[in-house]
């Protein structure tokens, strides 16, 4: 599918790309100029970045490689991915969006994937698309190995579901359907919660194969914490543990019912 064809059936399924993003000044620009190309309508979501990322995106706006200009929302202090995730929905629904595709700004992941999340998006109206990473991927760090097991894990047990990549940032939300859900996680174990709640709420999980790009190490940039980040996705876990028995499997029941009813 050319790029052409992904903006129009993006516009026709009223889908926006987000791109949060936070000290990443050497690959933003790439990343937004790249999915302009795909999508006339990109949010950029600077989480309080301090290494000039404000002043690229403020110096750069409008320069999409079809002259597509793209929406910024920032704010002064760091956040967390999970807390830019929330703002850039916030600013999708409010400019009349039914679905965001979100993608990392680091240059992981390959805005030419997008293609396959409009076909994705169209094939199955009202799930989650979620972009699934070849794990044994060269220059995969080891602790984001682990900690996505992990979340594997936990994900099947809670959710009854099974994914092959449950931290991946790539994914297209029917954010429509999610306008009146609420989050607590503000950081990296977001996108766990987003995952689980969406899932009990009777929004289907679908992978997809997604190409990624690891830089050799000393020349990646990353903001994973390797010990707090997966200390705070396992005590995610744990919290989430009573919700998911006394909410979320009765929850999937009753909509599995109505499906099936209808």
């Amino acid at each position: 599918m050319t790029e052409e064809e992904t903006k129009t059936l993006f516009r026709e399924k009223r889908c926006c790309v987000i791109v949060p993003t936070y000290n990443n000044a050497g690959t933003v620009m790439d990343v937004v100029t790249e999915c302009c190309g795909y999508c006339d309508d990109v949010f950029v979501v600077n989480d309080g970045s301090t290494d000039g990322t404000l002043a690229l995106l403020e110096g750069n706006a409008g320069i999409g490689t079809t002259g597509a200009t793209f929406t910024m929302v920032s704010y002064e202090k760091n956040r967390g991915k999970g807390y830019a995730l929330r703002k850039g929905f916030e600013a999708a629904l409010e400019h009349g969006f039914d679905y965001a595709v979100t993608i990392d700004s680091d240059g992981q992941h390959f805005p030419s994937d997008l293609p396959a999340f409009a076909k994705a998006v169209d094939k199955h109206p009202g799930c989650m698309i979620v972009g699934s990473r070849n794990l044994r991927q060269k220059n995969m760090p080891t602790q984001n190995t682990k900690a996505n097991k992990i979340s594997n894990f936990w994900f099947t047990v809670f959710s009854a579901h099974k994914l092959p990549d449950t931290q991946t940032g790539y994914r297209a939300y029917p954010i429509r359907r999610m306008e009146k859900m609420r989050f607590f996680s503000t950081r990296y174990e977001a996108e766990l919660e987003i995952l689980l709640r969406c899932t009990w709420r009777g929004i289907e999980p679908v992978p997809i194969p997604v190409q990624v790009y690891y830089a050799p190490k000393g020349i990646r940039v990353t903001h994973y914490r390797k010990f707090a980040d997966t200390t705070r996705i396992t005590l995610l876990d744990i919290l989430l543990l009573i919700p998911a028995i006394l909410y979320g499997y009765p929850s999937m029941l009753i909509h599995r019912i109505s499906r099936n009813g209808k």
